[in-house]
């Protein structure tokens, strides 16, 4: 059984909010870049598991770029090669789901690394806050709002439901 990456989004969101001036690390498991450019690992998470998925999605109507649609599961997804980083997506967000770190990346290298190295991992686990990322043989298990994000990637997260419990 291979091992694969825990990222506890509850608990980097904890550390954003008691240090916002923080740069987090962040990571892909992409060999070459797909046609909306690279996707980072945090980026892919919080759009799947974070965000409430709006039915008018104020994001994409402000986005001037047209760098932001649905899905056909209804999930955000970002173009990097066409979004301009104007943030507006950033300011409109009813939830504050969007993040202005996701801008930063193709700027700064240091910190995003190439999880399908062994060395690249142990450093980006490293350089992570610590208790928010971690290898676990661990599978899905959403009794402890633990989702798979893919087959090497596990997130924990709070998800939003509409449905009274």
């Amino acid at each position: 059984m291979k091992k694969k990456v825990l990222i506890d989004m509850i608990k980097l969101r904890s550390v954003m909010a008691e240090n916002p001036s923080i740069e987090l690390p962040d990571g892909y498991f992409y060999q070459t870049l797909n046609t909306n450019g690279l996707k980072t690992i945090r980026e892919l998470a919080i759009f799947r598991f974070t965000c409430r998925r709006c039915e008018d999605a104020p994001c994409i109507s402000v986005c001037p770029a047209e760098a932001l649609e649905k899905d056909e599961d209804g999930v955000i997804v970002r173009h990097t090669n066409l979004c301009v980083s104007c943030k507006s997506c950033v300011t409109i967000c009813p939830f504050g789901t969007m993040m202005t770190d996701f801008f930063k990346h193709h700027r700064n290298k240091d910190l995003l690394y190439n999880l399908n190295d062994e060395d690249e991992l142990e450093k980006f686990i490293k350089s992570s806050p610590e208790g928010t990322v971690s290898i676990t043989d661990a599978d899905e298990s959403p009794a402890d709002n633990i989702y798979k994000l893919n087959d090497r990637v596990l997130i924990r997260e709070v998800l939003y439901s509409t449905v009274k419990q």
